[in-house]
């Protein structure tokens, strides 16, 4: 399988989550402004999960371009991001729809936990199959310092939930904003080359 088809098939599934996120919206049953503030709390999950699907998808277009070859270990690792992936749909439709609530606030924790810890393990691998580059090898110990720093914070954030989840959430959306801005320190180091 070439890198291509393996950044087509992450692309499609990434697209696929973002619509499921979308989908799940309730049309409200009336026209008055009160009607759409009582949505609010799922606006507000569905954009902080739009943006961290987004972040994934830069930052994962960005690794696949360090790949000199795929190797069934990275297709499995790609799968296994993908799957934690792919359960945040239903974490941001359970946080949102119950207000924030504690039990839910943890899940989400505990998704985007799961889902950096599958984005390090893709990272490893791909560091092994990939270009042979200096700048490329600090640019991957950049990108493990930001992810060894988020999965920190979503370790807090699981158990500070059951204390105040709105702290927790508010690390949810520091975390990704940390993460925003796509890190170019891959592509540059592959443009150099």
């Amino acid at each position: 399988m070439n890198k291509t088809r393996l950044e087509a098939f992450s692309d499609g599934v990434l697209a696929i989550i973002i619509t499921i996120m979308v989908l799940e919206f309730k049309i409200p049953h009336g026209s008055d402004w009160k009607n759409i503030q009582e949505l609010f709390p799922t606006f507000i999950s569905y954009g902080l999960s739009f943006s961290y699907i987004g972040i994934y998808w830069g930052n994962h277009h960005h690794l696949l371009h360090s790949v000199k070859h795929v190797t069934s270990g990275m297709m499995l690792a790609n799968l296994n991001l993908l799957f934690w992936l792919s359960l945040i749909p239903f974490a941001t439709g359970w946080m949102g729809e119950n207000h924030f609530e504690t039990n839910t606030v943890a899940l989400y924790g505990v998704v985007l936990l799961l889902s950096g810890i599958g984005y390090y393990i893709l990272q490893k691998v791909v560091e092994k199959n990939s270009h042979d580059i200096e700048a490329l090898r600090i640019a991957f110990k950049i990108s493990t310092r930001k992810g060894i720093i988020s999965q920190i914070a979503y370790v807090v954030s699981i158990p500070l939930a059951f204390a105040n989840e709105y702290i927790s959430f508010a690390i949810f959306i520091l975390t990704s904003i940390m993460w925003l801005i796509p890190d170019k320190n891959i592509e540059k180091a592959l443009k150099n080359d």
